[in-house]
């Protein structure tokens, strides 16, 4: 087999690649014995025709699609390993030469991983980021745990104040005249809880039980039912009954109900080495994501579209899974949304494009640096893989698939580059 390589504009590579008449011959007599029991030719039984005697009837070319099939994917694959060209989509495949005892020629144009310089990435100077935590974060926390923990009281001698929750119904008219979902009766509204459109929360403050009221809103702009995005609208409104939060005692004994901690101060000792730690976690990330972007601005690449739209892909199928996880499909949530598939794909196209060039810089910059990922390295993660989906690893190992263990390695050299970058950056 011989291979020819040209470079493209557009990040595309051409190979016309050549295949041994023997080789092709294999092909041809493995495309027979697969299809030799479809043919019905006089004088002989089904699937017992020579292949001769198939060819001399339908001709020989019968069986190139099924030879090429099985001929050149694999010519295909020895070709990439040769020229050492990465490709990101499928070829196009074009037969030159084919038969007659002759090689096979055919050729693959392909769209490979785009060749760029990178800037500078050593020594990249960004701000120090720190997280310190207050007391007003502690108290933030506690007074959490006091709202978790709240019961409500029901008033009857005063009108409803901000952080009430009021017992409503109440029914939405548009031009006079009610839509849908606009309805509800002994719904429970937090006052300022920001439940319902802007404005018709603040509208009950000051309304007593029994009062019957109308609420006059416009719904937001950007609202997701067409029909009444940026509409005026009135509600009219029946308030039921008022309750207000009564919080808990904070004192010793709050917290030995709600904790595993006997006083306050141990409370407040845990919750401040917790804080420490996620913020520690923060910087460290918001760190990380800095200096990344630092190295990738610095870097001009031209990302081959089909690239973008594998990540979209992806991103695509994140979303979903998120959604199913709260009973919905895509398909409702374009109907609920507005949206159709080109809109939300589109929405995604930036931010994909910028996750594609990060990913192919910090590629470069490993192979550039000869990142290393030990055994170790892999070892660790295996372990909290296991952990994760509690499973023994060497069960883990068992599931796993060579190409799932490369996979790894490739995350875990990203990983490395990253270490690596951030640790020789400048932080002010």
């Amino acid at each position: 087999m011989s291979v020819k390589l040209d470079k493209l504009e557009n990040n595309a590579a051409h190979l016309e690649i050549e295949v041994d008449a023997v080789k092709f011959e294999e092909g041809m007599q493995k495309a027979y014995i697969k299809n030799k029991k479809k043919f019905n030719i006089p004088g002989f039984r089904k699937g017992k025709v020579p292949r001769k005697m198939v060819e001399k009837y339908y001709g020989e070319s019968i069986f190139y699609e099924d030879a090429i099939n099985i001929v050149c994917p694999d010519a295909y694959d020895k070709a990439i390993e040769e020229t050492k060209i990465e490709p990101v989509d499928r070829p196009e495949i074009d037969i030159k030469q084919i038969g007659n005892g002759e090689n096979l020629i055919f050729t693959a144009t392909v769209t490979v991983k785009p060749d760029f310089e990178l800037g500078d990435y050593k020594g990249i100077e960004v701000k120090k980021i720190e997280y310190n935590v207050t007391e007003e974060d502690i108290d933030r926390q506690i007074n959490e745990m006091r709202e978790k923990n709240s019961r409500l009281i029901t008033v009857e001698d005063r009108a409803v104040q901000m952080g009430d929750t009021a017992q409503i119904d109440f029914e939405g008219f548009a031009d006079g005249e009610p839509f849908e979902g606009g309805k509800g009766e002994n719904y429970d509204l937090e006052i300022g809880s920001g439940q319902f459109i802007p404005g018709f929360e603040e509208q009950l403050i000051g309304k007593n039980i029994g009062e019957e009221l109308e609420v006059n809103v416009t719904f937001p702009e950007e609202y997701h039912a067409e029909d009444l995005a940026g509409k005026p609208v009135v509600f009219k409104v029946k308030i039921h009954q008022i309750k207000f939060k009564e919080l808990p005692e904070l004192d010793d004994e709050f917290v030995k109900d709600v904790s595993e901690f006997d006083t306050i101060k141990e409370l407040k000792e845990d919750m401040s080495k917790k804080l420490t730690e996620q913020n520690e976690q923060k910087a460290k990330q918001e760190t990380e994501n800095a200096v990344i972007d630092k190295v990738v601005e610095d870097v001009t690449i031209d990302i081959p579209e089909v690239m973008i739209e594998r990540q979209i892909d992806s991103m695509t199928r994140d979303f979903e899974m998120r959604l199913s996880m709260q009973g919905m499909n895509l398909d409702k949530y374009f109907e609920y949304t507005g949206q159709d598939q080109s809109a939300f794909r589109q929405q995604f196209k930036e931010q994909a494009g910028k996750q594609v060039k990060t990913s192919l810089v910090l590629e470069k910059i490993a192979e550039v640096e000869n990142v290393q990922v030990s055994d170790e390295d892999v070892e660790k993660h295996l372990e909290k893989m296991a952990e994760s989906y509690k499973m023994e690893v060497d069960k883990m190992k068992e599931m796993l698939k060579p190409e799932n263990i490369d996979a790894i390695k490739e995350d875990l050299a990203i990983q490395n580059t990253v270490k690596m970058l951030v640790q020789a950056a400048k932080l002010a």
